[in-house]
């Protein structure tokens, strides 16, 4: 089973209940679970992230993968990391030799270095994108768009249809060309495009300034 957790595109982040549910269907099923965990430290509202590795009758279930890119804003250096039971691990590191070999040197040293920081840096790195979150909702909110208030990760799913009677696409498509702003079409997100045809993905990652310029060009949806 794959997990995302702090999920892109909704935000959801798994809870503690949630996650031994999942728990229980791997032990009665006999699966593995390979889990995207990249948005870890970014959550909200106390939610709080729980590795499902971390459980003890998980340890020897879980592949585990993270990296660098989301917690410290280089998402131009595609590095990453592993974790799994021997045997896995083993199999994995045979694959990774074969495929990429192995991320530029002085980037692994600035990794262990930025790896090392005070927890301070994570309880910043929340409250600074909290921030960002609820402005967002704000500028969604008033432009005429429905958004769904994430937990985690940098991204606001948001229902079109008090807008418009396009399609995702559609929007997205009209939405750069009118006000300047790129959005991500939810049908993208659904093996039946159909079902996200109403919704479109915001991001939040960029600075204040930005997002406010960009409520100002939605504003111009409800005029």
């Amino acid at each position: 089973m794959i997990l995302n957790t702090p999920n892109n595109p909704t935000g959801k982040v798994f809870s503690d209940d949630e996650l031994n549910c999942l728990a229980d269907l791997a032990e009665r099923y006999d699966f593995y679970v390979l889990t995207d965990e990249i948005y870890e430290h970014i959550t909200f509202d106390g939610h709080r992230h729980q590795p499902i590795a971390c459980l003890p009758r998980m340890r020897n279930r879980t592949v585990t993968i993270s990296g660098l890119s989301k917690t410290f804003s280089v998402t131009g250096w595609r590095l990453g990391y592993v974790l799994a039971p021997p045997d896995l691990s083993s199999a994995i590191r045979k694959m990774h030799d074969f495929i990429s070999v192995g991320a530029a040197a002085p980037l692994q040293e600035a990794a262990a270095e930025a790896l090392g920081v005070q927890e301070k840096f994570y309880r910043d790195l929340s409250n600074m994108y909290q921030e960002k979150r609820d402005l967002i909702l704000r500028i969604l909110e008033a432009a005429g768009f429905r958004p769904w208030k994430p937990d985690g990760a940098y991204y606001v799913m948001a229902d079109i249809t008090e807008l418009t009677e396009e399609s995702s696409v559609e929007f997205s498509l009209r939405l750069v060309k009118d006000c300047g702003v790129a959005v991500v079409p939810g049908s993208s997100f659904y093996h039946d495009p159909k079902l996200g045809a109403h919704l479109v993905r915001f991001t939040f990652c960029k600075t204040l300034d930005v997002l406010e310029g960009a409520g100002e060009r939605l504003l111009r949806l409800s005029q």
